[in-house]
């Protein structure tokens, strides 16, 4: 028999294990729905690109961030907040509770999208003359309110899958919608050029709704009756943190509309164009780890957010697993991201690839404050977290703006690193102070050598040139990802874990 103290450490290492593998089976989960959409997304951006330039993407930036802007504001962060409640309720296993909140759920999410559909209707000539400068694209916005209501009927169904912890279908609604929307924007840009922007963005948010609803369907949630008190007193307590986040939310998707209108009014649109493609680049592509990762990452935090100790552990954790995921990511998009560009756009692009390489070095910090930012929404801290983000985003906005002003596209790549660092910062005293969160040594450690070896890859671009710059590049490209191997297998057991994840 073997001794209880080698019983006991085997115990434990499994059971820290199991940890990080539940981490990275959701990651692998939604990492290849992610991949899949980036192909599409790859071959869509490739195909805009050639069709409409950088002005037309630019056009198509300002209608996005314009609709974006009145979701955040009308959508009270419903998809978000009521991820919390759906999720605890799941969790409790009393299935009248989730179909009370499910219910209750369901008529908040219609009211918001009325609203925003009515907002945008209405203010259509306004938003206009805000985006454009003129009133010349007031009917697309009147065509484009209906998306409003569209989208957060979308939203809506994704909540009830990603509450009830239905992983496969959220992630088979994302792959299917992707083709779909896909297949049905393409010929509009092909046909109608700048003129194919505005029905592709209605066509793509229907089959969006398409698929959200028949996922949604087979998760079996009775419809039931609700009354007026009862609907009020648990809509309340989605919309406490929800009105928060639907403020946050304004302020962030402002900044970001802000500083567009400042690109366009003092650059042009093709600027606009040039700063979406670019930030497309840094969001969609190298950040797929964060949005395959949050899926599962706040209803996990969720529930263990009462106890700090927990807590903090899973944000360690989580915060680990991302950056050995991407670390070797950025390394890749610094030394190669010339032929990145030109890849997924075209030679008219390659103004960015200065403000790429700046940005990519911000991701490091991003990977960590992302982390510990979910924190506040597990808690229900709703507003330390608003202010929190005003503070960010306005610093942001003014890091955007003088960047821009001083150092034009590659002054936002700057502004970028600095605002994140900041933030970083900002959120390791604020969490510290209110719940004792800190950094375990092993992340720290982890994040050091990872961002030399990201630093090395920034210099070496900067430094060299031609063949030189990408074989000394591609050294520390495979450094970086060995690192990960070894450190991912440090923590999940990487033999054993694909061993279950095949199961």
């Amino acid at each position: 028999m073997e001794p209880i103290a080698v019983t006991l450490r085997k115990e434990n290492l499994e059971e820290h294990q199991s940890s990080y593998r539940q981490i990275m089976k959701a990651t692998s989960l939604f990492g290849g729905v992610q991949i899949f959409n980036i192909i599409i997304t790859i071959i869509r951006t490739k195909l805009i690109a050639v069709l409409l330039g950088p002005i037309g993407m630019g056009i198509a930036g300002l209608f996005n961030e314009t609709i974006n802007l009145i979701k955040g504001f009308t959508g009270f962060g419903l998809g978000t907040s009521a991820i919390k409640n759906i999720a605890a309720a799941n969790a409790s296993g009393n299935i009248k509770r989730v179909e009370e909140v499910v219910s209750v759920f369901k008529k908040m999410v219609w009211a918001t999208g009325l609203l925003g559909f009515v907002v945008t209707l209405i203010l259509s000539s306004k938003l206009s003359q805000l985006a454009f400068g003129n009133t010349t694209y007031t009917l697309s916005f009147i065509l484009l309110s209906i998306t409003l209501l569209v989208g957060q009927l979308s939203t809506g169904q994704s909540v009830i899958l990603q509450g009830m912890r239905q992983l496969n279908y959220l992630a088979q609604s994302g792959m299917i919608g992707s083709v779909l929307g896909f297949l049905a924007s393409i010929p509009l840009y092909y046909f109608f050029g700048k003129n194919g922007i505005v029905p592709a963005i209605i066509v793509t948010s229907f089959a969006t709704l398409l698929l959200t609803w028949f996922y949604s369907r087979k998760v079996k949630v009775k419809k039931v009756f609700v009354t007026i008190e009862k609907t009020i007193t648990e809509g309340k307590s989605m919309l406490s943190l929800g009105f928060m986040l639907s403020l946050s939310g304004l302020i962030t998707q402002g900044t970001s509309y802000l500083v567009r209108i400042y690109i366009s009014n003092k650059g042009g649109l093709a600027d606009v164009g040039l700063y979406n493609a670019g930030f497309a680049i840094i969001n969609s592509y190298v950040g797929l780890i964060f949005t395959a990762m949050s899926t599962d990452y706040y209803p996990r935090l969720s529930g263990v957010a009462y106890n700090n100790k927990k807590a903090s552990k899973e944000i360690n954790q989580q915060a680990e697993i991302a950056l050995i995921i991407i670390s070797p990511i950025l390394c890749v998009f610094l030394v190669y991201i010339n032929w990145a560009v030109v890849l997924l756009y075209s030679n008219k692009f390659v103004a960015v690839n200065e403000m790429i390489h700046w940005a990519a070095l911000g991701i490091y910090f991003k990977a960590a404050s992302w982390a510990i930012g979910y924190l506040l929404l597990a808690k229900g801290a709703s507003k330390i977290f608003f202010w929190s983000e005003l503070a960010s985003n306005v610093y942001l906005l003014i890091l955007n703006i003088a960047g821009y002003y001083y150092y034009g596209l590659t002054g936002l790549g700057i502004s970028f690193i600095i605002a994140y660092f900041i933030y970083l910062i900002q959120m390791i005293i604020l969490t510290k102070h209110l719940y004792d969160f800190k950094f375990q040594s092993e992340f720290v450690l982890l994040f050091i050598i990872q961002f030399i070896l990201g630093l090395a890859c920034f210099v070496v671009i900067k430094t060299t040139n031609g063949l030189i710059s990408y074989v000394i590049g591609s050294f520390i490209i495979v450094a970086s990802l060995l690192y990960s191997i070894y450190e991912m297998n440090k923590r999940v057991g990487l033999r054993a874990f694909l061993k279950r994840f095949k199961k």
